[in-house]
């Protein structure tokens, strides 16, 4: 029994370094206007409201996404968005395989994207970074890519499963 685990983060250099610039600079925005005019808002509501940006923009750092792939097929949690893991068993799916993808291009970023609002073609996708994913093509027609950051780890666990897949199909 061959077992695929990865947890990942929003923790892209790049994306620390804009969200840093913007609240430093909304920070000394509100800073600034408190010093030319002091009964702009109070100090508790100044505190309050750095707190509160603060707050916000390091949300998007709790976002985990979880994969896991094992004899029972394919498991996933994107939190917040999901309090439990969502699995998805090897008899459900058509065809998985690990392809390169353009995260912007194909599906307008990074995050839990798709649907309605998107390229309905490609599916879904949840994902943190990269251009690395998991192609999962289901039974009931519809697509889903889960980001990863350890290609060849998923390639080795899914050649070992394909047995499952097409023993299914």
């Amino acid at each position: 029994m061959r077992i695929f685990k990865e947890e990942q983060r929003f923790n892209q250099i790049w994306l620390i370094l804009v969200i840093a610039t913007s609240v430093l600079a909304a920070i000394g925005i509100i800073i600034s206007a408190y010093v030319e005019d002091h009964n702009s808002f109070s100090a508790i509501e100044q505190v309050a409201i750095i707190g509160l940006l603060v707050f916000a923009s390091g949300f998007i750092f709790l976002f985990k996404l979880n994969t896991r792939i094992d004899e029972n097929g394919i498991s996933y949690k994107f939190f917040p968005f999901h309090w439990s893991c969502r699995q998805i068993q090897w008899n459900e799916i058509n065809n998985a395989y690990v392809r390169t993808y353009d995260a912007i291009g194909e599906y307008g970023g990074w995050g839990l994207k798709g649907g309605k609002l998107w390229n309905t073609s490609k599916g879904k996708v949840i994902n943190v970074s990269g251009t690395i994913g998991i192609q999962l093509e289901l039974k009931n027609g519809k697509k889903l890519l889960i980001g990863t950051q350890k290609k060849e780890d998923a390639e080795k666990v899914l050649a070992t499963y394909k047995t499952k897949i097409d023993y299914n199909a």
